[in-house]
């Protein structure tokens, strides 16, 4: 039983990672929208280049969780953890249809924020901790 669940976990774990990697990287091409929406009608160059960099930061920092997700993941470390993986799933599924939303509804920028924390900065921090359990046990 717990390798049938495996068995279909893992696929689903790297195909939202995956999505959720793919939806991230078309925002960095497409953020001038979403730029736009944070700012007043009335904005300044120096007031869009603020939030151009916040947005670069935050999408950088998201990029950031996912090569510490995937090095855990792709090392084994998480790969036969189900609890781990169901998280994980769902976190980055949730990130995939939000941030789909963010492009397409041109959502504010500071929503983004609260995307990162529960769909990226979660999952990485619990990535992390199963990583240093394993690494602290293993001895």
């Amino acid at each position: 039983k717990v390798g049938m669940t495996l068995h279909t976990l893992l696929p689903a774990r790297f195909l939202t990672l995956i999505a959720h990697l793919v939806i991230t990287v078309t925002i960095f091409y497409s953020r001038e929208e979403n730029i736009e929406s944070c700012l007043p009608d009335d904005f300044t160059d120096d007031e869009k280049s603020r939030k151009d960099t916040e947005i670069i930061v935050a999408l950088s920092l998201t990029l950031a969780c996912f090569v510490i997700e995937l090095i855990g993941f792709l090392s084994g470390v998480s790969m036969f953890s189900p609890n781990v993986a169901l998280f994980s799933i769902g976190a980055h599924a949730s990130a995939a249809v939000a941030l789909a939303y963010f492009v397409v509804q041109s959502w504010s920028c500071h929503i983004y924020w609260y995307i990162f924390g529960f769909c990226s900065a979660l999952p990485m921090t619990l990535e992390l901790f199963v990583l240093w359990t394993v690494l602290k046990f293993r001895r």
